[in-house]
């Protein structure tokens, strides 16, 4: 099977680093980019873009609430149609760092709490999802499993890749655990381990519950600012590997021919 391997980067702010960003290029095949809401600034970004290309790892957006002190993991109370705004500004910085860079942006994902919020609620990413389309029609979005983010991306003809997180608990509906409950974030890496080789194997995950819920993703998503970050990917890639899979970027998984 072909797999995308993908982590969140480019997540510090000035002088401050997060994560292990050049290790993990070396292992990944898509980067999921701060835009500077939740993390990341310019020259982080066109740092974390510049060393992706030379390494031939697609780039996406990673757009956010605006919450720096948060990273971007706290609700926000802000109107609808200025978070679509906040999208669209946020697609465009990276697009543009890119373009200069001579890279390409290929996707793009939503953070933290704007992405948990989006995946429950049909009416909040319709607007999220059209601001993408109505920016660059050709982006994929990468998304954990959603109805609501599936359903606006079909509304509006953009390709979706589903992303397994895993090292986040998932419910029996296939949405992410709130990280407040004990059990969201699943720090044991052999658990971790489990959790994909299951998935690889079976085509399905154990829910927070303990159900069994059926998930076909394209892409699994390593959280780069967690401690370890970098040995976990080169695990889970050996294993995708090991089992004959290949690690394609999902750009080339979804290419239009």
């Amino acid at each position: 099977m072909d797999i995308d391997l993908n982590a969140d980067m480019g997540e510090g702010y000035g002088p401050w680093r997060m994560g292990e960003d050049e290790a993990l290029l070396e292992v990944v095949s898509s980067a999921n980019v701060a835009c500077g809401f939740h993390a990341g600034d310019p020259v982080i970004m066109d740092r974390t873009v510049r060393q992706a290309l030379a390494r031939g790892v697609d780039v996406g957006a990673h757009v956010g609430y605006p919450d720096l002190q948060g990273f971007g993991r706290r609700s926000m109370q802000i109107d609808t149609a200025e978070l679509a705004a906040m999208v669209t500004y946020q697609l465009g910085a990276l697009a543009g760092i890119a373009r200069a860079a001579g890279h390409r942006m290929t996707h793009m994902s939503f953070h933290g709490a704007l992405g948990n919020l989006a995946a429950g609620d049909a009416a909040l990413a319709g607007p999220l999802v059209r601001a993408v389309a109505g920016f660059d029609p050709s982006l994929i979005i990468s998304s954990s499993s959603s109805r609501a983010i599936e359903g606006a991306a079909a509304q509006c003809g953009l390709r979706i890749a589903t992303a397994f997180l895993a090292d986040r608990a998932y419910d029996d509906e296939g949405l992410l655990v709130p990280r407040k409950l004990p059990g969201a974030v699943i720090h044991d890496e052999t658990a971790v381990l489990d959790r994909v080789r299951r998935l690889l194997a079976e085509g399905s995950i154990v829910t927070h519950s303990g159900k069994t819920l059926a998930m076909r993703p394209r892409s699994i998503l390593v959280h780069g600012d967690t401690p370890g970050a970098v040995g976990l990917a080169r695990t889970i890639r050996r294993e995708i590997e090991a089992g004959g899979g290949r690690i394609v970027p999902i750009s080339l998984q979804l290419a239009v021919t």
